[in-house]
């Protein structure tokens, strides 16, 4: 299975990602993460198979999580509601996301990416 990225073209974290996996010459299959946002059952297995807390999917410096006040609400909502709400605007989930067979990592670390891509 070739990683999957989801991307937003516009972002520079997402352009900094896929110069550097052209570089390293990793095969990977791109999504645009506005158009083809992720479901909330792709964002729940996304989630369980990352290892890392909920929070860590959601783009916390996002203009959208900003106007919602999403700092505040999010302790007070549980996991399935804040799956939920990711899936309704890829807007608000953190990006670039490497979605790999080894694991699935929100955000761009090299170090990171490299071991989710090793064979």
């Amino acid at each position: 299975m070739k990683p999957v990225i989801l991307f937003y073209a516009k972002c520079s974290t997402c352009k900094k990602a896929l110069k550097w996996l052209e570089e390293k010459g990793v095969d990977y299959e791109g999504r645009p993460i506005k158009e083809e946002n992720p479901s909330a059952s792709e964002l729940k297995s996304w989630h369980e198979k990352s290892g890392l807390p909920l929070k860590r999917f959601f783009n916390t410096s996002g203009l959208l999580y900003k106007e919602m006040g999403l700092k505040d609400k999010l302790s007070g909502m549980s996991e399935d509601e804040q799956t939920e709400l990711l899936a309704t605007d890829g807007m608000l989930v953190k990006r670039p996301i490497l979605v790999s067979e080894k694991g699935v990592y929100p955000g761009f670390k090299e170090s990171s990416w490299e071991e989710l891509l090793s064979d």
